[in-house]
């Protein structure tokens, strides 16, 4: 991209990128059952290109998350953070004195999920990197929400307490930090699992999992008989989980299974139980686990998904995905 204008050469490939992402253009409307889809008016996405007048380097290690800045670097145009009848997608690049340029993304989650939106990002760089000889796509995308239609008739086979009804829960005010595990830091926790977990097959992201959930039930010090709750978000494709979509597939392919106990037990017990607790729930996942949330989707008018900010935790594992090629 040296010599050219990135805010330039993003914006075409941008557009060369949804004569195949063509729904991203569209607008939500919403049906009976709270159901969505998309009227594909081809209204089109919001682009943003702007300039600052300091350099790239004036922003150090700030660009993370909890970025002071991010609404510089991500102008939140009105009416655009809806969900029906608002653009789909908004992308803004900033320039930077001196060279360098940002680029931000807000998009509609209701159209794909992580490695959808990376599939989607791949064909961008593609576009920008082959503006006169690319065509098409490497990875074809494919849009065939069918797929994942609930079956007739629709059967609940699985319990789904992440869909549980949602409880008033009060107010509570969040903030935005970052906090960095690495290798001593995971080994310190480590020492906190009992002789026979020591060479536990759980990944890191449970064993993190586990930790912040426990520790974080401990210092609201709630009632020892509340029930408190955590959710991995698990994504169903490749092989793992049988649901044999094809390669390309970009719609939302997870799903919210819920650990759960209460709060005198979790805080009372070894870090060993509250990781056999979120490995238990990652495992019941499978093809049945997901069509059955399909299914709990018409019998029950596409309930929301129920989250009290004090008792209830969850986290996402989106290593690998926010990298994208290029």
């Amino acid at each position: 991209m040296e010599g050219k204008d990135p805010a330039s050469v993003i914006r075409e490939a941008l557009a060369k990128a949804l004569e195949f992402y063509y729904p991203f253009a569209g607008r939500l409307v919403e049906g009976p059952n709270r159901k969505l889809s998309v009227d594909c008016t081809v209204k089109g996405v919001l682009f943003i290109e702007a300039n600052a007048n300091v350099d790239l380097d004036w922003l150090g290690d700030t660009v993370g998350p909890g970025c002071p800045y991010l609404e510089e670097l991500q102008y939140d145009v009105l009416g655009s953070d809806g969900i029906v009848g608002c653009p789909l997608l908004l992308i803004q690049v900033m320039r930077f004195s001196f060279g360098g340029f940002t680029f931000a993304i807000h998009l509609n989650h209701t159209m794909t999920d992580a490695p959808g939106l990376v599939q989607f990002l791949n064909t961008i760089v593609e576009f920008s990197q082959q503006p006169q000889t690319k065509i098409t796509p490497s990875v074809p995308p494919i849009s065939q929400r069918h797929l994942l239609s609930a079956r007739q008739p629709p059967s609940i086979t699985c319990p789904h307490h992440e869909y549980d009804q949602a409880l008033a829960g009060a107010a509570t005010t969040t903030i935005n930090r970052s906090f960095f595990f690495g290798p001593k830091e995971i080994k310190a926790i480590c020492n906190h699992l009992p002789h026979h977990h020591r060479n536990t097959t759980a990944s890191i992201f449970e064993l993190l999992t586990a930790c912040i959930w426990q520790c974080r039930t401990r210092a609201l010090c709630l009632a020892p008989g509340e029930i408190v709750r955590v959710s991995c978000i698990v994504n169903g494709r490749g092989n793992k989980h049988d649901l044999n979509l094809p390669p390309g597939y970009y719609g939302n392919v997870l799903t919210y299974p819920v650990a759960m106990e209460k709060v005198g037990m979790l805080s009372m017990l070894p870090l060993g139980y509250a990781l056999e607790l979120v490995k238990k729930a990652k495992a019941q996942v499978s093809e049945e686990y997901f069509r059955s949330v399909a299914d709990l989707m018409v019998i029950k008018g596409h309930p929301l998904y129920s989250l009290d900010a004090n008792k209830d935790y969850i986290v996402s594992d989106t290593v690998g995905f926010l990298a994208f090629e290029g």
